[in-house]
């Protein structure tokens, strides 16, 4: 399995990110072996990667009129409306992209450190949720795109979204700390993270709307994530001399809630709500699993880590709730992986399977493949039995050295299951390798909101725990401990504008764009390939005058033609690819004039990827 760390080359534009260079994905999509997971992932980790970088101002090229620093949903504008910022998403995206940064892509850190400044500078405008100075509009969920207050109808506020942040924060702060940045941790980020640790500690027994915006209640998603960020806080605290009364006296009380919602059965997405036409059966119960896997834990059961038997038993439960749901897991037997959603009652876009689901789904047997090598041993409780039993019909309960042919067997078992809802995702990829919200419960295609940042985020962090790379603790050990009353507590927070001021300048608008056109085209000796368009810099139709590709990067597998043409902001182009024959006759490829517009905004550079058809 090809390690993240390889895709390092990224086109993130004009300005802050000029010195990153322009990414080479792998053109060869359409191409691709179905059914190879290796291919599947080289092929798709540089397109995922763009597609975030894609969605981030100011270089964004689909997210134009984005500050700087903010991570857009997706681009889509109409049916859904998803051209806003996201706490929540924001944060999960960026944690990925920390991550990715400390596995050795060092050109992602001035994108983290823009989005530091762009969460500075959300933190102090006032929305409907409230305003800094009581800490309550840290709950609200979304701002508008150039980072102004969203003022519509919303389901707010949501409170995941600042304890998600912290946990991004926090990992950046602890690489900085091991690599001499300590006044960085100081100056820049604790004013923003203590903010975050302080509304943690005061409004986390509230009620607030769920990651799905549609439930007000109390979720397991957020009091999960809540729980890591104040133990993780809290050490981030003590490194730089500071104090998080709050994260110590609420820590073991946000836990001690969190055990609430295991019913025996499978953890309840929600509580303390009215929700009698939902099972509580709910995808936010397997993100918080993975959202707070700690690789140096246990299988520890109080925090719910992703092989616990509790978590085992929700990962059955939630997974098989699809299974009779959606047409496109018809005929798929337990112990295989499927397309899963938010939830089975869902009707939401017409209620169909999530990327994000199934790459989740797969996400949390790897993290639990990781504990058990850690381990060196696997244990089959009666809760967590139902589980192996779709790997292993014959298994039975117990502890398994890992030096027994039954840990070799379910652990080969439970890697394969894991790689089976990767392999069903890559059915539904379509050929551009770009990834929706949803992907159609019937025939699997894909629709929502295009080009999906958490989809794109959620990719990587599922690959990179393919892979076995993993993110440092946050501390698990030292934070399960229960008090002996749970309480309904709260302390008050402390708020301050963080008065910090982005290094960065505005980005420059560009008029020309060098526009990179790659084609996928297997050819024979003798034989190349050319590009002729609608516009005069394409030559105007004219073969004569067409534009000829290189095939220095030509592989077998990778047949890769290419060729950057500069060409006006704003053009809207059609074009063709022709393959000139030894003697120089044409072949112009077949189906309809291909359309692009060529993007306005800060990006200097773009890639267009297409395979011959």
């Amino acid at each position: 399995m090809l390690s993240l760390s390889t895709f390092t080359h990224l086109a993130l534009g004009a300005n802050l990110l000029a010195q990153v260079p322009l990414l080479n994905a792998l053109a060869l999509v359409q191409q691709r072996q179905i059914g190879s997971l290796d291919n599947f992932t080289a092929t798709e980790l540089p397109i995922a990667l763009q597609g975030i970088l894609n969605n981030i101002g100011p270089a964004g090229i689909l997210v134009p009129g984005a500050a700087p620093g903010l991570v857009i949903a997706s681009p889509t504008q109409n049916n859904p409306d998803y051209f806003d910022t996201w706490t929540r998403d924001s944060a999960l995206t960026f944690k990925a992209l920390v991550d990715a940064f400390i596995a050795g892509n060092t050109s992602l850190q001035p994108l983290i450190e823009s989005y530091i400044y762009a969460q500075a500078q959300l933190q102090a405008v006032p929305n409907l949720s409230g305003n800094l100075s009581t800490g309550a509009g840290l709950g609200e969920p979304k701002f508008e795109a150039d980072g102004t207050a969203f003022n519509a109808p919303w389901g707010r506020p949501q409170f995941d979204g600042p304890a998600l942040r912290a946990t991004t924060l926090v990992a950046y702060s602890r690489w900085l700390l091991s690599n001499g940045g300590t006044s960085f941790v100081s100056d820049v980020i604790w004013p923003i993270l203590s903010n975050d640790l302080n509304f943690i500690g005061q409004y986390w027994n509230e009620t607030n709307y769920d990651l799905w915006e549609e439930t007000l209640g109390s979720s397991f998603f957020a009091t999960a994530v809540q729980h890591r960020a104040l133990v993780e806080g809290n050490t981030i605290a003590q490194a730089i001399g500071q104090e998080c009364p709050g994260c110590v006296s609420q820590a073991p009380q946000v836990l001690c809630f969190l055990q609430s919602y295991w019913n025996g059965t499978f953890l309840s997405g929600y509580l303390n709500t009215d929700d009698s036409n939902r099972t509580r059966i709910n995808l936010n119960t397997i993100l918080g699993v993975i959202h707070t896997f700690d690789p140096t834990s246990t299988c520890d059961t109080t925090t719910f880590q992703p092989c616990s038997d509790i978590a085992l038993a929700n990962h059955k439960i939630v997974t098989d709730s699809f299974r009779s749901v959606y047409a496109i897991n018809a005929g798929i037997p337990q112990g295989q992986g499927v397309g899963v959603g938010r939830y089975p009652e869902d009707f939401y876009q017409g209620g169909n399977p999530w990327y994000l689901g199934s790459l989740a789904a797969a996400e949390q047997l790897y993290d639990a493949l990781y504990q058990w090598n850690q381990l060196r041993s696997l244990e089959v409780s009666t809760t967590s039995l139902a589980f192996f039993q779709d790997l292993l019909p014959s298994v039975t309960t117990g502890t398994y050295d890992a030096s027994t042919e039954t840990y070799a067997t379910l652990t080969a078992a439970v890697r394969t299951y894991a790689d089976s809802y990767m392999l069903l995702v890559e059915q539904y990829v379509p050929s551009d390798g770009t990834l929706a919200e949803q992907f159609n419960r019937d025939d699997g295609t894909p629709l929502s909101a295009s080009n999906l940042t958490w989809s794109y985020a959620s990719f990587l962090t599922a690959v990179a725990a393919c892979n076995g790379q993993v993110s440092a603790s946050w501390g698990e050990a030292s934070g399960r401990e229960l008090p002996t009353t749970c309480l309904a507590t709260s302390a008050q927070g402390t708020y301050f504008t963080p008065t910090i001021t982005s290094p960065v300048a505005p980005c420059t608008t560009v008029t020309s764009v060098a526009v990179q056109f790659n084609v996928a085209d297997s050819t024979t000796f003798g034989e190349s390939v050319l590009i002729s368009g609608s516009v005069p810099e394409l030559g105007s139709w004219d073969p004569t005058k067409a534009i000829p590709l290189s095939a220095f990067d030509y592989q077998e597998e990778y047949p890769r033609w290419y060729v950057t043409v500069d060409l006006p902001a704003g053009t809207n182009i059609q074009y063709k690819y022709i393959n000139q024959q030894p003697y120089g006759s044409i072949v112009w490829e077949a189906g309809d004039n291909r359309v692009y517009t060529v993007p306005t905004g800060c990006a200097e550079q773009v890639e267009v990827h297409d395979s011959w058809q």
